[in-house]
């Protein structure tokens, strides 16, 4: 059986829907919850790396249009997400998944269409 990890938040729709898809594909799910566990920092520094800070931080959810606006021009580079999303977990695309090739996936779409499974 394959293990993944999948970072999230737990009453997310995106999060339950990633990760009943991957039972429904017999993956099994190692999960990391932001609002409990926190954002780990060595991974979102390879999320963003890999991904990109554009892919990273969703700037089509709530989390975001709630921001102020000077705190959502702040945000133009690596750094300036990442220190968003250390201090705002919910800004974060859900889930992000790590598959045990080291490949990253951001958000569901990506989780289903990129899944190795």
């Amino acid at each position: 059986m394959t293990t993944v990890k999948l970072y999230g938040i737990p009453n997310c729709d995106s999060v339950k829907k990633g990760r009943a898809w991957l039972a429904e594909q017999g993956v099994e799910v190692e999960f990391h919850d932001f609002k409990k566990q926190g954002v780990p920092a060595a991974e979102l520094d390879i999320w963003l790396r890999v991904a990109g800070w554009q892919a990273v931080i969703n700037r089509k959810g709530t989390t975001w249009r709630k921001l102020p606006e000077h705190d959502q021009a702040a945000v133009v580079d690596d750094a300036s997400a990442r220190a968003l999303a250390l201090a705002n977990a919910s800004v974060i695309k859900r889930p992000v998944v790590q598959w045990p090739d080291g490949r990253i996936t951001v958000g569901l779409p990506a989780l289903i269409e990129r899944a190795p499974v």
